[in-house]
């Protein structure tokens, strides 16, 4: 037995899993419940079948139980425990016929994001098959790694912060001004937590081409994807943002979507 047929076995249960709950329940967010959940226990199978007795192999697995916990915490706190459904979903379904969301359901929700999950994580595979000493690269990726994790925390709170103010003027009669969240972080990106997210993912890639000895590596697929999925899902979140909200088009012409930067002046319109 290897590791990977144990990780591949995993992940076909938790997408059998995933997707008769689903079907059940009626309800399609059981993947996000999950997503910070599995790669955890992915990474710690192959930091196990190299007996814990591989420095890099167990520090990927700590750093991706920091990022799942925080991950979780975060997720829980938003009510993604108690039958809570991704808004995006529900939108969906309005544009959809109900085979038709059904099939995505199954191939997108379930199968590609659950095949997106062990992608992620195959860089411990690269790891383990290139087995070396734990060395100067890899404590600069560790520390890069909880940098990022640091960032992706301030971000997730300012916008907890945020929105339990907007909660709270609304629960006071008052409409909330701004409507979306538009400094810290927010001031220098639109989804800061999108970019830590990705960042923190190429760096789990970046151990394993470290232990490979080359940043050639087939591994970085499972990075590639994620990226795209997180702009595909970028511009998706923010045409619902735009029809809630029109003053967000403003903000998109000064701030920079997924790569923190300083934002530009907005611009001066002459009259007519």
């Amino acid at each position: 037995m290897t590791p990977w047929l144990v990780v591949l076995g995993i992940a076909i249960g938790v997408c059998a899993f995933a997707w008769i709950v689903s079907l059940v329940t009626r309800e399609h967010s059981w993947v996000d419940r999950l997503w910070s959940i599995v790669p955890v226990v992915y990474l710690w199978v192959f930091a196990a079948f190299a007996g814990l007795q591989d420095a890099r192999l167990t520090a990927m697995a700590v750093l991706v139980t920091l990022w799942g916990a925080r991950l979780t915490f975060n997720f829980a706190r938003k009510g993604g425990y108690t039958g809570v459904e991704d808004y995006r979903w529900a939108v969906l379904r309005t544009r959809m016929t109900p085979w038709q969301f059904e099939i995505f359901n199954l191939l997108f929700i379930v199968l590609f994001q659950n095949l997106l999950l062990v992608l992620i994580t195959l860089p411990a595979l690269t790891a383990y098959d290139n087995r070396s000493p734990f060395g100067g690269w890899d404590a600069a990726l560790c520390l890069l790694f909880l940098a990022l994790l640091v960032g992706e925390t301030i971000a997730d709170q300012q916008q907890w912060n945020f929105q339990s103010w907007k909660k709270a003027e609304r629960a006071a009669g008052r409409e909330p001004n701004p409507r979306f969240l538009q400094t810290g972080l927010f001031r220098f990106c639109r989804h800061p937590n999108f970019f830590f997210e990705q960042a923190q993912w190429w760096t789990i890639f970046l151990f394993g081409a470290v232990a490979a000895g080359s940043v050639l590596q087939w591994t970085v697929l499972g990075p590639l994807l994620l990226t795209g999925l997180f702009v595909g899902s970028t511009f998706f979140t923010e045409s619902i943002t735009l029809s809630r909200y029109p003053e967000y088009a403003e903000y998109r012409t000064t701030t920079s979507a997924l790569v923190p930067w300083w934002p530009r002046r907005k611009v001066k319109r002459l009259p007519a």
